[in-house]
């Protein structure tokens, strides 16, 4: 089965979704799951994990009620304050929810470098476990240090890393990210997802070659078993189409095995979400 691990929905509008700029105008309207069935069908993808895009528990319980319309979405990436002292009890009322799979925050927005590592936000991740959700980790490279520190509090805690942690790739910046990355990966509680990719390069002139090293870094830090295809629609319509963004995986992995393949493409986002 092959699984997109990572999409977003949503209604558009203006205030909410501000951090839509003028150079990704193409994805200012709306993007709901009879838009997406249409391009799954065309590329042979037979489910998704639609992962939030807005910081509201409205947004959750958008995604909740179209993964109970839409069988195809097989798992939902909901949002919820970790940081809020009744975090347990909110937790506890989700959690009949089957279909919610775990928990993401917009880290990268944050000015505060170190955001995953304040007491506060610990102390919401500390109940994931209990209710068997995962946590996608969502940052840019200068966060990486504190991501390291941050999943080392949690060892049996599922993280996974989205965007293979948005590289710098327009400017060919390589090295810190590899050497956090590849420390990260040392956590075998922790998967990467290959996706966003090409919005991170250039979006008018990239080329498969210019993320190749970052995607090898990846594979050989994280294993094929612990890679999610993804691929971020409909954000990547800014930089390509569906087709390119599915090809970039699927070309670079073409050298695996037949298990690897089918590993990184659906099997280990089942396992991961437990779809």
């Amino acid at each position: 089965m092959t699984i997109d691990a990572h999409q977003h929905f949503w209604h558009y509008e203006p205030v909410k979704h501000s951090w839509i700029n003028d150079d990704m105008a193409v994805i200012r309207r709306d993007f709901l799951p009879t838009d997406l069935k249409k391009v799954y069908e065309t590329h042979g993808i037979d489910g998704c994990v639609a992962v939030q895009a807005d910081q509201t528990l409205d947004e959750t319980d958008f995604l909740v009620g179209l993964s109970r319309e839409n069988d195809f979405i097989k798992g939902v990436v909901g949002w919820a304050d970790l940081r809020d002292e009744h975090i347990d009890e909110f937790l506890e009322r989700y959690a009949s929810h089957k279909k919610l799979k775990g928990w993401r925050h917009v880290v990268q927005g944050e000015p505060d470098h170190n955001f995953l590592i304040r007491p506060e936000f610990l102390r919401g991740i500390s109940y994931l476990e209990k209710y068997g959700y995962t946590y996608d980790i969502l940052v840019f490279p200068h966060q990486l240090g504190a991501t390291l520190e941050f999943v080392k509090n949690f060892p049996h805690q599922k993280f996974v890393i989205d965007h293979i942690a948005k590289p710098y790739i327009r400017d060919g910046f390589y090295e810190g990210w590899a050497v956090l990355m590849a420390e990260i990966a040392k956590m075998e509680n922790v998967s990467c997802k290959v996706s966003g990719m090409i919005t991170e390069a250039d979006y008018a002139t990239w080329k498969p070659h210019q993320i190749t090293p970052y995607m090898d870094l990846v594979l050989n830090s994280f294993g094929p078993e612990r890679i999610l295809y993804g691929s971020d629609w409909p954000v990547c319509l800014v930089a390509g189409n569906y087709g390119q963004v599915k090809d970039l995986v699927v070309d670079f992995i073409d050298t695996l095995s037949p298990t690897e393949k089918a590993a990184i493409m659906g099997d280990n986002a089942i396992t991961f979400y437990n779809l």
